[in-house]
């Protein structure tokens, strides 16, 4: 079965809202998304502030037209990096491990990956996913998710058939 992945990506960026740099991220992201079909329907640059993220990822997430949400840029340690903080404000479950992946597969690349401070979660049927500011380091950082995207997309859209007992062959054992 085909997973359609609909999304929006969210530049956090100062500079770039204020027309005093180019958005190089943004596009990187876009363009790793392509990489596995996805339809982007979205891409915004806003400023880091904590309200202005979170007031688009609830009007992107509720609004039901996307199940992904990709923010690049506001996950490192700078006093104006409010990414993760506006993220926590929004989502309803953690996903962890997707975070946890991007920063293991960061320090083979750099020794500064364990600065990010990356957040990934749902709301409602939306995965929403933080990656780095740097062109390298968002699309470095996607790339590590890549392979796991149309399956967690598929669970929250339900866009697969619900799970019946088997995982890799082997049935659940009961409890």
């Amino acid at each position: 079965m085909n997973v359609q992945i609909i999304a929006a990506v969210l530049t956090i960026s100062d500079s770039a809202s204020r027309g005093e740099r180019e958005d190089k991220s943004g596009p990187a992201v876009v363009a790793e998304l392509e990489k596995i079909g996805t339809r982007i329907v979205a891409a915004e640059i806003l400023p880091d502030e904590r309200d202005a993220i979170a007031g688009a990822l609830r009007r992107y997430a509720d609004a039901g037209e996307v199940n992904l949400i990709c923010t690049t840029g506001g996950t490192g340690f700078a006093p104006r990096d409010n990414t993760p903080e506006a993220t926590r404000d929004v989502i309803e479950k953690e996903a962890p491990g997707l975070a946890e992946v991007m920063r293991m597969r960061s320090l083979e690349q750099t020794p500064l990956a364990p600065l990010s401070r990356a957040v990934c979660g749902i709301r409602g049927r939306t995965l929403i996913v933080n990656l780095p500011g740097s062109t390298r380091g968002a699309a470095q950082n996607l790339a590590a998710i890549r392979a796991t995207l149309p399956h967690a997309i598929s669970l929250l859209s339900e866009q697969s058939p619900k799970c019946d007992g088997q995982v890799s062959g082997q049935m659940e054992r009961p409890s």
